[in-house]
């Protein structure tokens, strides 16, 4: 079983990037297991926090990834970047320095993202890929996946209603699972 972690960058309830991930889990090919995280409970990185201990929800989230075989982004784009709760929880999640190697080093992630607004998250993930650089992870750069004007491709019940981007999201889970499935040696 592959099994991929799907984080969601927002923390809204009905957040656009979570539904993309929970469209996601039924488009699957068998044998890939899709887990959605969030980033609730995640404090404002202060080192004089993580000098007293570390958050339970960084820890859960922590072992989450660690035991994961793929880390699938699910990012929104707030002024034009990264969502500051997002790049708040990574570099929660980079911390301490030991524990960096098991966490994100040589693990394969991929980046959707899902935007009211006309460009989707265009620029949001470009602003993610130093980051992933800098945490030395395997990006696949097989597909992209940006959903635009995404308050009309979900109904009022949360569900992936358009056809097109339900195709563009099978078709990108496809190729990050054999991605993930390569770089674990199978």
């Amino acid at each position: 079983m592959t099994k991929i972690l799907g984080i969601s960058g927002s923390l809204r309830a009905q957040s656009f990037n979570t539904l993309l991930l929970k469209a996601a889990i039924p488009l699957l090919a068998d044998g890939v297991e899709l887990e959605i995280a969030t980033l609730h409970g995640i404090p404002l990185y202060d080192g004089d926090v993580e000098a007293t201990g570390f958050p339970q929800a960084v820890l859960d989230l922590k072992t989450r990834i660690v035991v994961c075989d793929g880390l699938l982004l699910a990012t929104p784009e707030y002024n034009n970047g990264i969502p500051g709760v997002f790049k708040n929880a990574i570099d929660w999640l980079s911390r301490p320095s030991a524990d960096h190697p098991k966490v994100f080093p040589n693990r394969p992630v991929a980046i959707i993202g899902a935007s009211p607004g006309g460009f989707g998250t265009v620029l949001a993930q470009a602003h993610w890929l130093p980051v992933l650089r800098a945490l030395g992870t395997q990006p696949w750069f097989g597909g992209r996946l940006m959903v635009s004007s995404a308050h009309k491709v979900f109904n009022e019940n949360g569900e992936l209603v358009d056809e097109v981007v339900r195709k563009q999201l099978r078709d990108f889970l496809h190729g990050f699972s054999q991605f993930v499935q390569m770089e674990q040696g199978g």
